[in-house]
């Protein structure tokens, strides 16, 4: 039998309760089953198993609902699919009637809770080639070990529109938002203490009361979970508008650097070795992405070519000793060799790749984000005149529109907004007349562009100790967020809790009030608390950095970071340039 996907968190425990839940539940030894995914189930096993998981538990092949397919009247087919109108009715399509069945019988797996309408419409088809007929609450993937998406990046619009005709499909991606966080607690076992940032926006608390009555009535129905009281973790609600900056700040560690820099989708990296064209997943299977992709761009420059120096020398010795044993063992490294090179020709690559946007261009422009998002420049040394620090990157011919916007915005959040002359100038000087809701949309996140706020910034943590790079002094504000909610600093009438009689929160690591203990779990978090995030609209690669951060700091707490999708600055000013325009009424919000 393979082995399970490695023990990555997140991903591990999504994939052990995949398999209790569905694969073992519809197991009899030596038959095998034709598998049947969504669009959304096909990422969630994509984030969690390999084809040779799925192999070992007995599925022969692994088909899109979706498309149209030969009949294999001979097999079962498992089922696991979202309850939309959409797939039921291709589930429908192939138990049309009796003599027209795809399969000898189906076993079916909704990953949340199934509608009235769409379950009878089933029962009232087909009940007699159902052999099951189960809802499993996994509803969000997991990204990372620590880092899950509920992938509906639509949901920044429908949160931020101002238009007053989406508020129904506003209410509906409230309520599926809750029903998959829902699911995220559920699948940790975990019962938390619910609070959201209080302002500037109601979206966190309505969302934070959804979530709580949700809890509360997951907990009281599902007969299997011991858990029927609060346990010993936190679930953070927050809107996007908390910290702008980070989202539009040039980041230099290494995975957010690439992210934001290269033509990198669906996690594939695409580059030129020897001549070819070649292409290679950024995914936590490698361990060297896993080691590097939070270290400094600079750090990760030096430990490559010292890696493969380290190889090629391991390499030569093994070569010097001419015995038959060492031969051997040698031989039976070769592959390891292999793709250890391969690996780091990959980062190596990936490293370089970004150093070729940087070095012309972005280099320069690091130093005057800094200086305007912290308001003090290199030496410690108050800036006073913003203006005088964003003009050189306004007059630079080098810059394309998508840096000198976010430089702006830097500006003006550094600022807490400016007057509506003063922005009318910077953009008719930048000529960025077609692209000026990128930065006036912002406030209907709750963030003063114009007119200016009276309100005082947030004091921030000084981090001057910390031994930063000079051209990456910001941290993002969630890290402050998350040590203070572990050291129970939180201030309440800013973080309210939504439940009268909130979890007693313990950040030096009280057991937790789970009963059952779960197998092949982080160990030495047995008995620690975990803190549960979930931003409204969107993270950025810095911020899951920030989790990873803090919980290695904090042993006995893990972070669990969690949003709509993640977020890269260009995609994030091309939604916000998006907010004040109508939109057609989007498919994906669960019928009911």
């Amino acid at each position: 039998m393979a082995l399970p996907v490695t023990e990555r968190g997140l991903k591990s425990v999504v994939w052990q309760k995949i398999k209790a839940t569905v694969f073992e539940d519809c197991k009899k030894e030596g038959e095998w089953k034709i598998m049947l995914l969504d669009e959304f189930t096909t990422k969630l096993l994509a984030a969690c198993c390999k084809m040779s998981d799925l192999l070992a538990e007995g599925i022969t092949v692994v088909e899109n609902i979706y498309k149209n397919r030969e009949p294999v009247r001979q097999m079962k087919a498992l089922y696991f699919i979202s309850p939309t109108t959409k797939s039921v009715d291709c589930f429908l399509r192939d138990f049309a009637s009796k003599s027209e069945n795809r399969y000898k019988a189906a076993y079916i797996y909704f990953t949340d809770f199934c509608p009235d309408s769409l379950f009878n419409k089933i029962k009232a088809s087909c009940s007699k080639s159902i052999r099951r007929c189960k809802e499993i609450n996994i509803s969000f993937i997991p990204l990372e070990s620590q880092v899950y998406t509920l992938d509906v990046p639509d949901a920044f619009y429908y949160s931020y529109s101002p238009d007053p005709s989406n508020a129904s499909g506003k209410d509906a991606i409230m309520e599926a938002m809750a029903e998959q966080i829902v699911t995220v607690c559920a699948t940790l076992d975990e019962n938390p203490g619910v609070r959201y940032k209080s302002k500037p926006l109601d979206n966190a608390n309505k969302l934070a009361q959804l979530v709580e009555t949700k809890l509360e009535n997951y907990y009281k129905i599902d007969e299997k979970s011991p858990i029927k009281g609060k346990t010993h973790s936190q679930l953070l609600i927050i809107d996007r508008g908390f910290d702008p900056v980070s989202t539009v700040l040039h980041e230099l560690t290494f995975q957010a650097m690439a992210y934001d820099l290269l033509p990198i989708e669906n996690d594939t990296y695409k580059y030129r070795t020897d001549g070819k064209e070649k292409e290679a997943v950024l995914e936590e299977d490698d361990d060297l992405w896993v080691r590097i992709r939070h270290q400094h761009i600079a750090v990760v420059l030096e430990e490559i070519p010292k890696l493969m120096k380290e190889i090629s020398s391991t390499k030569k010795a093994t070569e010097g000793k001419l015995s038959v044993s060492a031969l051997s063992q040698f031989m039976k490294k070769m592959p390891h060799f292999r793709k250890r090179i391969t690996k780091q020709v990959i980062h190596l690559n990936l490293a370089e790749d970004c150093m070729k946007k940087f070095k012309p261009n972005i280099e320069k422009l690091c130093k005057t984000e800094q200086d305007l998002a912290l308001g003090t420049d290199a030496e410690g040394q108050k800036v006073k005149d913003s203006m005088r620090v964003l003009l050189p990157v306004l007059l630079n011919k080098n810059h394309d529109n998508y840096d000198k916007i976010r430089a702006i915005l830097l500006y003006i959040f550094g600022i807490s907004g400016t007057t509506e002359e003063n922005l009318d100038k910077l953009i008719q000087n930048v000529k960025i007349e077609n692209e000026s809701d990128m930065i006036r949309n912002w406030h209907y996140l709750g963030i003063p562009v114009v007119p200016q706020s009276q309100q005082g910034k947030p004091s921030r943590k000084d981090r001057s100790t910390e031994g930063t790079f000079q051209l990456s002094r910001w941290t993002p504000i969630i890290k402050d967020i998350m040590e203070d909610a572990i050291d129970n600093r939180l201030d309440s009438k800013e973080w309210p809790y939504c439940s009268q009689c909130p979890a007693v929160w313990n950040g030096s690591g009280a057991v937790s009030a789970r009963q059952k203990p779960r197998a092949n779990y982080l160990e030495e978090r047995k008995n620690g608390s975990k803190l549960i995030i979930f931003v409204i609209g969107g993270i950025t690669y810095s911020e899951m950095r920030c989790a990873y951060e803090v919980s290695q700091t904090h042993k006995s707490c893990e972070v669990i970071i969690g949003s709509t999708h993640i977020l890269t600055p260009k995609k994030l000013l091309d939604d916000i340039k998006m907010l004040n325009k109508p939109k057609d009424k989007l498919s994906f919000i669960k019928d009911e």
